[in-house]
């Protein structure tokens, strides 16, 4: 047998595993080794597991992983979740499809905290939907904006799938936070377009809300001036090269602490809960790594993805061509995939047909979150709209993924503005040089 063969039936093998509810990182690992052992032998794929368990778990800059989780986790215990969501509403909720525009803006300020789909659509949907329905809006309207505005948690910095892509894509992080400040806000302006052009022409979707005075909307940033200083500091840091992506992370996590004792909220029981939470989802990733490292390798040896390369440019198709081809697949793909699935199953394939179409390791990063956020919300899977529909029981799933309709609509247009303007992601690498 082949070992091209093996590799497509170590492909297959892996989608059926996944479907059968076996945690990703187990099944990589697991397929990867078998893949390993049967092409070379059961000893080379003994060694290679211990190789690549110390390799990922001594990696000084994957440290920064953990870290950026115990920062998000503090700032959530110090109660910024919902205050980015606050503001945001008195200053634009008086608007039609105003709780909704707030909305969007307390996800993109919240995920460059969570660096989290989940989390933000969780943390921010809590918050947001009551208000906008006690305001009158449409159920799915605001269920959809939601679903949607929770992606952006993925793709702002310090986004938690860019950190695992660098690992696994051997990229500079830093250059990888800096390529998505354009995308994450560029995103999050289409979202804001579709809200305002949907209550434009329906306006009972998003009624207008009471007008909050000047000096109230002023007086409500001094609850996100100390989460804002944060986020500038560390994320800007980190993108002009004054920190490294480690040293970035220890510097949010010890301005969290300080901004948790100013909150009065620096307790035992916050630190404990803080660090419990960090280990937990710190390991789940660890496992997740080492599985895709051993997959990757197992790919690498069997000579799929070079001969995948070969065919896309035999085809004679072009660069653009062929990354639409990709973007679709990636579009079916994470239907019914996991957002992080997706990307640790398609990276070792794609990645170095992207490379050889001419394509940059940091712009294909940017693309892959970019395509894996839309699973999030595409269905069946949309994660995120289940998220929501745990937060209101009441309203149907159907409902949820109808709301999202249009934000998905925003979604393609704006992976469509990646693919053709390569450097809406390049350019601000290019400028602070990092």
């Amino acid at each position: 047998m082949s070992p091209e063969l093996i590799g497509v039936l170590g492909l297959v093998l892996l989608l059926v595993v996944i479907t059968i509810g076996v945690p990703i990182g187990i099944g990589l690992g697991l397929v990867g080794l078998a893949g390993i052992a049967v092409i070379i032998s059961p000893e080379a794929a003994l060694i290679k597991v211990g190789v690549v368990s110390f390799d990922v778990v001594s990696r000084y800059d994957l440290g920064v992983l953990p870290l950026f989780l115990l920062m998000a986790h503090l700032c959530f215990a110090a109660g910024a979740s919902r205050d980015f969501f606050d503001v945001a509403a008195r200053f634009i909720g008086h608007r039609r499809g105003g709780l909704a525009l707030a909305s969007i803006a307390g996800c993109a300020g919240f995920g460059a905290i969570s660096g989290s789909s989940l989390a933000t659509v969780a943390t921010v949907g809590s918050a947001a939907l009551p208000e906008m329905r006690r305001a009158g809006y449409a159920p799915g309207f605001a269920c959809g904006a939601l679903a949607a505005g929770g992606t952006l948690g993925a793709l702002i910095p310090p986004s938690g799938a860019l950190i695992v892509f660098g690992i696994i894509a051997e990229q500079s992080i830093g250059r990888l936070f800096a390529a998505a400040i354009l995308p994450g806000l560029t995103q999050a302006l289409f979202y804001m377009f579709a809200i305002s052009l949907l209550c434009y022409f329906k306006p009972a979707l998003g009624p207008s809300s009471k007008r909050v005075s000047i000096r109230d909307r002023l007086a409500s940033l001094v609850k996100i001036i100390d989460v804002f200083f944060l986020v500038v500091l560390v994320i800007g840091g980190l993108t002009v090269g004054w920190f490294t992506p480690t040293e970035a992370a220890s510097v949010g996590v010890a301005l969290a602490l300080v901004l948790c004792a100013i909150r009065g909220a620096l307790r035992f029981s916050v630190l404990v809960t803080a660090f419990v939470e960090t280990l937990r989802t710190s390991g789940m990733i660890y496992l997740i790594i080492i599985g895709a490292m051993l997959f990757a390798t197992f790919i690498s040896i069997t000579g799929i993805a070079q001969f995948m390369s070969n065919l896309v440019l035999d085809m004679d198709a072009g660069p653009i061509t062929a990354i639409i081809v990709m973007a679709i697949l990636f579009l079916v793909l994470g239907s019914f995939l996991d957002g992080l699935a997706l990307m640790l199953l398609v990276t070792p394939i794609f990645l170095p047909i992207a490379v050889e179409l001419g394509y940059s390791p940091i712009w294909f990063g940017i693309f892959l979150v970019r395509a894996m956020e839309v699973g999030f919300i595409l269905p069946p899977l949309g994660l995120n709209a289940y998220v929501i529909h745990g937060i209101a029981k009441d309203i149907e799933l159907s409902a949820i993924f109808k709301g999202i309709g249009p934000f998905l609509i925003a979604d393609v247009l704006h992976l469509g503005l990646i693919i053709a303007l390569p450097v809406m992601v390049l350019w601000l690498p290019g400028v602070v040089g990092v």
